[in-house]
């Protein structure tokens, strides 16, 4: 007989019951694609998929919707914070809007944080299903309850060769993928903040 494990036992040990042929379904899980864009503050929803430190790409597959290995990042490269999507949102490549949450701990993938623009790397490169070129700008984001970081207002507080390491970053994820990326320059939070507003779903 199948069995789960349900919360831990006073004695240490987690009690299992038994799973009464029951059977995944993804009808059991949740939509992390349509959760709310906002808190009801205001701030901005991420939804990391790939963890500060992850040497592999992880995305979220919304069929299962499970979090899915996408592909191992090239020899020596890890995310330097976590990475996500904003839900609710379709950008111009057709997936949803890009995060990247700067912070100096990792969580987990299936975290929602609550965040504020930094700023935003504008971002160029291929799309093969049709092929053409699109904008696929990534958000820098701050959560909005990690106090230390409030002095971070805009991509200029940060050192300039903090900006350019993270450049070079997406670069070297792209490396292998034929996508011929193109940095276009940074902007400040305001953008960020229409960029979010410009892609919601309907």
């Amino acid at each position: 007989m199948d069995y789960t494990c349900q919360m831990p036992h006073r004695s240490g040990y987690p009690l299992l019951w038994p799973l009464q042929n029951r059977r995944y379904s993804p009808s059991m899980m949740a939509d992390l694609l349509s959760l709310p864009t906002r808190s009801e503050e205001g701030a901005i929803h991420v939804v990391v998929e790939s963890p500060r430190g992850s040497r592999v790409k992880i995305k979220y597959e919304p069929s299962l919707k499970a979090f899915k290995f996408s592909r191992p990042l090239i020899t020596g490269v890890c995310y330097p914070y976590d990475w996500g999507f904003i839900p609710s949102t379709e950008g111009p490549d057709g997936d949803p809007v890009d995060a990247m949450v700067f912070s100096d701990v990792a969580t987990f993938p299936g975290v929602v944080i609550e965040c504020r623009p930094l700023g935003l790397l504008r971002w160029e490169q291929n799309k093969e299903k049709p092929k053409r070129r699109v904008r696929n700008d990534r958000l820098i984001m701050i959560p909005t309850k990690m106090p230390r970081f409030d002095a971070f207002k805009t991509p200029k507080d940060l050192p300039l060769r903090w900006r350019q390491e993270l450049e070079d970053f997406f670069l070297a994820t792209t490396r292998f993928e034929k996508k011929d990326p193109k940095f276009l320059g940074w902007a400040g939070p305001g953008e960020g903040e229409r960029m979010v507003n410009r892609y919601l779903k309907e």
